[in-house]
């Protein structure tokens, strides 16, 4: 996914973009990037790769090597940035979170009616924040060029801009996909994709932006460029998964979000008379946890962690871009605590069923170290379609999914005229589909998170959430 971090300060800025920068390090593991604008210098960049060392110790040379007032930083899973671009507006720093679906047609079309260029990567690739540069360039000013970037765009794009006369715009996604704060001090501004990261700088909370909403920020101002559009649809799987524990996002706070998830969870089993002699609750660490809390709170189960992930020198297993890759560091990390194990029935709650690989290799790390039992539930409802907003899931097919691909070979083809029904535990395709699953990972049982519990777990209304990755609606 990726996240950004920017500030335009009356002393020097760098310090502040390195720590809200690092603040951002949950939200990807591969690239990262600063840049730096001094009235002298001009714009400075630093760009790492960020997947065998963390933010902070690939980029403390910073403080050194980099000096200016305005500063914007970037964490991101895919291409390297931010860039910098010279253009008819300005030389100037660019960052942009999100994907872009359509970028061949995009560079096809700008190559045949502009007769540019772009600079390649290996393989062929276009690094997609030169292309969104490229398009904001079409336009006379960076307001009507970012929505205009945003019109064409297939996908999802938060804007972060440095110029050269040290002020910062940042634009939100036309649809509100995920978040930007504005922040301010004493010394400036600050603009971020997670408000905790400023709050801990000493920035108070301006404002959150609207779908669409584009804003300047200087030492002294923040202006309005763009009024935000009604329409929103921010991620669901923000709270669920991708959230760090302190983020709020639109007034609802991640952690207290998965408390209340896993009590929901918890009275379903309640109300359906299931895993009611359980030994242990526990959560699939890290971001299972709270969820898992939620569900034993509200159980009267107690809440136990049978095995702990040894974070200290692993990356996360979600990351790597090599599922051989994924698997093994999730071996690596898992380390057991066999009293809370040995003929023990456990009930783990995980944040999500993506793919289930992982899943498979966990529960039968907690067989082989002797537990009786092991309980599935997953806060957030069967994932039965590759995000084409965000692409958490790294999926390149639907068929990547366990959900989608339990369904094949339950029904066939036929099986994806009736992906609604396998969504719902009440049916009986939906009660096939979890058998199925867990037949295939030696659950005890298994459940899902209802689409109707997530949506009253965040506590939005239903038609400013995206939930394609569960029901497929836009």
């Amino acid at each position: 996914m990726g996240g950004f971090f920017g500030v335009v300060s009356r002393n020097d800025a760098v310090s502040d973009a390195f720590f809200g920068t690092d603040y951002h390090s949950h939200l990807g593991t591969r690239r990262a990037g600063m840049a730096v604008y001094d009235k002298n210098i001009g714009i400075q960049r630093e760009i790492h790769n960020i997947e065998n060392s963390p933010f902070r110790t690939k980029f403390d040379d910073v403080f050194d090597e980099m000096q200016g007032t305005s500063a914007i930083g970037c964490i991101s899973d895919y291409d390297p940035q931010p860039l910098i671009i010279s253009s008819k507006m300005g030389t100037y720093a660019i960052c942009v979170i999100g994907i872009v679906n359509n970028a061949k047609e995009l560079v096809d079309s700008y190559l045949k009616v502009g007769g540019g260029h772009f600079n390649a990567m290996t393989g062929g690739k276009i690094n997609a924040t030169e292309l969104v540069a490229a398009l904001i360039s079409q336009k006379e000013n960076f307001s009507d060029g970012i929505q205009y970037a945003q019109g064409l765009i297939d996908g999802t794009a938060n804007i972060l801009i440095l110029k050269d006369d040290g002020n910062i715009i940042a634009a939100r996604d036309k649809l509100g996909r995920i978040p930007i704060s504005i922040g301010k001090s004493s010394d400036g501004y600050c603009a971020a994709s997670e408000a905790f990261a400023y709050l801990k700088l000493d920035y108070q909370t301006v404002t959150e932006l609207g779908p669409g909403e584009i804003v300047e920020i200087s030492v002294d101002n923040m202006t309005q460029l763009a009024a935000p559009g009604k329409a929103k649809r921010i991620c669901s799987f923000l709270w669920s998964y991708y959230g760090y524990p302190t983020s709020t996002y639109e007034g609802k706070n991640v952690e207290l979000m998965r408390y209340k998830n896993g009590q929901i969870m918890a009275k379903n089993d309640k109300n359906a008379g299931v895993a009611e002699d359980i030994d242990y609750v526990g959560g699939v660490p890290d971001s299972g946890t709270p969820h898992a809390i939620g569900y034993a709170n509200e159980s009267g189960k107690p809440f136990a962690r049978a095995f702990i992930k040894y974070t200290p020198t692993w990356a996360r297993s979600f990351t790597p871009t090599k599922q051989s890759e994924r698997n093994r560091v999730a071996k690596m990390k898992q380390i057991p605590i066999h009293e809370l194990i040995k003929d023990k029935k456990l009930l783990f709650v995980d944040d999500s069923i993506v793919r289930g690989t992982q899943l498979k290799e966990t529960v039968d790390f907690l067989y082989e170290n002797g537990a009786e039992q092991v309980h599935m539930r997953s806060a957030c409802p069967p994932i039965m379609y590759a995000c084409k907003y965000l692409n958490f899931s790294r999926n390149t097919s639907d068929l990547d999914l366990i959900a989608r691909k339990v369904i094949l070979e339950l029904e066939g083809k036929e099986g994806e005229k009736h992906i609604k029904e396998y969504s719902d535990s009440s049916t009986e395709r939906g009660k096939k589909l979890r058998q199925a699953i867990c037949e295939k990972f030696n659950f005890a049982s298994l459940e899902f998170q209802s689409l109707d519990g997530i949506i009253e777990s965040i506590g939005l209304n239903p038609c400013d959430l995206c939930t394609y990755c569960w029901n497929g609606e836009e």
